[in-house]
């Protein structure tokens, strides 16, 4: 494809995504800021702060950039329901996975909401830092953010001054919500916009909290949640037992099966699987007609290196089917990979809450983007001008980019 003719493509395919999210803006000006800022997001712009955007927009200072994010009258929650709308509509399966995940976002002062020593697992250890809950949609199509919360820890509530200054809800400053609650949230919140998804997946920071395992098993929604070594099952009546002491004592059939590939190529396990019951279920066991199961994963070069994950399915669920929605778990890993690699998604220079918000979604909007567009491009066919977004094409290069997202 010639770069004036993939120029073309991709100033189209833009107008077309941003039409699609331009009703959440009422006001001419705060849309017109909208697609700007989502188009320096999407730019190789090298840092993508208030400077380098209001620069790249032509602007001589960040100033309108600033008013856009924290005083433009506009809500941060429709433009997430509108984006995760518009990455459904093109990623939608009915055996789409919902994954939970959190990533930590490394501060240097102490004013910026939810800011606080706490744990970052982007370093593995404790960090000044703001740590926020996502959502993925994953399928074997595609996967993008669609929905955020930002965690407020313990010495924020207790202070009601400090919440009111950087304008945090009453109802999130009163207690503590757990980031397992944020993710029930987003669950939720998919459930009842219709997301067609079959599966939650998540790590152990979300998979060993009871409430939430409950709380998807009375809704009977399936799920794939790692879980820590010392939680307990029990089985047929007997119990509670450890999980990796049980594993250890009942013979487990391992059978080797690719999860998907990796950076390093296929990710290839040993799995065992295991019926079981696990504690905190919504009716002291799983729903009629859904089994609990305990999966076991060994790695095949170090087989002292074995990971436990609880599962509540449907009976006769295949096993390969498992193995696929915990090879899924990892997309969000690519996510926020991605989105702060070429979004923005931590280049952030805000301090309240509604800002934050602010940002991040269109950050995500960004990725969205990205990902709808590459994901159309690997079919090498030419794109039908009546599509929102044309049929796919091979992708433009960077230089292509740049000329069609200049403002």
């Amino acid at each position: 494809m010639s770069t004036e003719r993939a120029v073309k493509v991709w100033a189209g395919w833009f107008d077309d995504f941003f039409a699609s999210l331009a009703g959440v803006f009422g006001r001419v000006e705060p849309r017109r800021m909208a697609m700007a800022y989502v188009k320096a997001l999407v730019a190789p712009v090298e840092r993508k702060n208030g400077w380098q955007i209001a620069e790249h927009v032509g602007h001589p200072s960040p100033d309108r950039v600033q008013w856009f994010l924290a005083r433009s009258t506009w809500c941060a929650d429709q433009l997430r329901d509108a984006l995760r709308s518009f990455v459904v509509q093109f990623l939608a399966r009915p055996d789409g996975v919902l994954v939970l995940d959190e990533t930590a976002f490394l501060q240097k002062g102490r004013m910026s909401a939810g800011e606080a020593p706490q744990y970052a697992g982007i370093t593995g250890q404790i960090e000044n830092c703001q740590v926020a809950v996502f959502c993925a949609y994953a399928t074997d199509t595609g996967r993008g953010l669609i929905d955020r919360e930002l965690y407020l820890p313990a010495a924020w509530c207790a202070n009601a001054d400090r919440c009111r200054t950087q304008h945090i809800p009453r109802a999130r400053a009163k207690a503590v919500v757990t980031k397992p609650e944020l993710g029930r949230r987003m669950v939720e919140r998919c459930r009842r916009a219709k997301v067609p998804f079959g599966w939650v997946a998540a790590d152990s920071a979300y998979g060993q909290d009871r409430k939430l395992r409950a709380a998807l098993e009375r809704r009977r929604i399936p799920y794939v949640m790692a879980v820590p070594v010392d939680e307990t099952v029990s089985t047929h009546g007997t119990g509670p037992w450890r999980e990796d002491k049980l594993a250890a004592g009942i013979p487990l059939i391992f059978e080797r099966r690719s999860c998907g590939v990796g950076a390093k190529g296929l990710r290839s396990y040993d799995w065992a699987l295991a019926d079981v019951t696990w504690p905190g279920g919504a009716e002291g066991g799983p729903r009629r007609g859904h089994v609990h199961l305990l999966r076991v994963r060994r790695s095949i070069s170090d087989p002292g290196q074995v990971a436990y994950f609880a599962v509540h399915a449907k009976a006769g669920t295949p096993i390969g089917e498992i193995v696929r929605v915990m090879g899924l778990r990892w997309s969000i890993e690519d996510c926020f990979e991605t989105a702060k690699s070429d979004c923005g998604l931590d280049h952030y220079e805000v301090r309240t809450w509604d800002a934050w918000h602010r940002h991040i979604t269109l950050s995500m909007a960004a990725l969205a983007f990205l990902t709808i567009t590459d994901t159309r491009s690997r079919h090498l066919q030419e794109p039908d001008e009546h599509d929102l977004l044309p049929a796919p094409v091979p992708a433009p290069e960077k230089g292509a980019r740049r000329a069609a997202l200049k403002s």
